[in-house]
């Protein structure tokens, strides 16, 4: 069980084979969740607008208000990305509205319409995949290719992160 494995937080998701599912299977998780151990955050994902399915405010709300009363500490709205319709969910979901980075949208911008947490979700994995094909296809295209980090500077990055995550 999530609560046992010693995690700090989890995202729960409210969809299964890329559909929604009934709210009361996410929201009776989250309950069993904070039940086995209080202290682990869960942050209710509600992928309406993920999957286009009941994207509007009111469906949401229903379904975060839903996960709320099961103990849910947050609401993650993957997929919600104007700014108005932001500044509604936050209006009107009871816990803090955590999004996935908006492009063209600022830190400050999602604070600014009520976001409490942004996400970068799979986009680091993308923009390295990005930058996979964009060296490969150079490479097999005999064309030139451009330069990157030494490996030492790059291994010393990481030893320099290890070093301060053990100083603390």
């Amino acid at each position: 069980m999530v609560a046992g494995l010693g995690a700090d937080g989890v995202n729960l998701e409210d969809s299964a084979g890329g559909r929604l599912v009934d709210p009361a299977i996410p929201a009776a998780k989250i309950h069993a969740i904070k039940q086995a151990n209080p202290n682990v955050f869960v942050n209710a994902r509600v992928d309406s607008y993920w999957f286009h399915e009941d994207a509007t405010v009111g469906a949401v709300r229903e379904r975060a208000e839903a996960y709320a009363d099961a103990g849910a500490d947050g609401i993650f709205v993957p997929g919600a990305a104007d700014p108005a319709t932001l500044e509604q969910l936050a209006e009107a979901i009871p816990l803090p509205l955590n999004v996935l980075v908006v492009p063209g949208l600022t830190l400050t911008e999602l604070k600014n319409v009520g976001v409490r947490r942004v996400s970068t979700g799979s986009l680091p994995y993308r923009a390295a995949i990005d930058a996979a094909v964009g060296i490969a296809a150079p490479v097999r295209d005999g064309r030139e290719i451009a330069s990157a980090t030494s490996y030492a500077v790059s291994q010393q990055r990481l030893l320099d992160f290890a070093q301060r995550k053990a100083a603390g």
